[in-house]
């Protein structure tokens, strides 16, 4: 029951991540001194693609079904549902962006609808720029890429805990993601821990 109760929290965080999406709202998360910083800029195409493929599926067993009226209409139902599920894994990616909350003095680090990592800016021990298209999978690394790649890497001086969306836990020392903007979210970064009572620079405009 509780992987079906993670399955079911993440299919209904994608569908909310749709609506907010269709009404170009984002869910921040947070109050007036939080900055986004999005990332989702180089994963449309590959989803779109995807959603395209979920369309052309459902064509196909549209045609192949037309003699059986009544698995048809289930079949169409459930390929309609896929694809809004594929589309709302992009709007999640738009709508939850990662989120410096100087108020609370935390980064909180996002990918889609599975991943919400707080760190607090004071177990920051290091933020840099580092390209990364190839990831070997390690315990105390959180690889979190866009398009499969990452452009930060953010080293940690204590480990925090994350949860996998089937709930297992892991104690992160190190989380390698990517950002639109990276040397915008990187000088944010340093600024806030170094002087966190200053709002940080809003990332460039896309």
């Amino acid at each position: 029951m509780r992987i079906v109760r993670a399955l079911l929290r993440h299919e209904t965080r994608l569908l909310v991540s749709l609506v907010l999406w269709a009404a170009r709202r984002t869910h921040l998360a947070g109050g007036s001194g939080c900055v986004a910083f999005p990332y989702a800029r180089g994963a449309g195409p590959l989803m779109f693609g995807l959603a395209f493929v979920c369309v052309i599926e459902s064509l196909t067993m549209s045609v192949l079904l037309r003699d059986w009226p009544t698995v048809h209409r289930g079949v169409l139902g459930l390929d309609l549902y896929t694809v809004a599920l594929v589309i709302g894994m992009h709007a999640a990616d738009v709508v939850r962006p990662h989120v410096l909350d100087i108020g609370t003095g935390t980064l909180l680090i996002r990918r889609g609808a599975y991943v919400d990592l707080r760190v607090p800016l004071q177990q920051i021990a290091a933020v840099r720029r580092e390209l990364r298209t190839a990831h070997e999978r390690t315990a105390s690394v959180l690889d979190l890429p866009v398009g499969a790649r990452t452009t930060l890497v953010l080293e940690l001086t204590h480990p925090v805990t994350h949860f996998t969306l089937l709930g297992r836990q892991r104690h992160i020392h190190t989380v390698r993601f990517h950002a639109d903007d990276p040397a915008s979210l990187t000088r944010a970064i340093t600024q806030a821990r170094t002087a966190p009572s200053t709002l940080p620079d809003r990332p460039a405009a896309a």
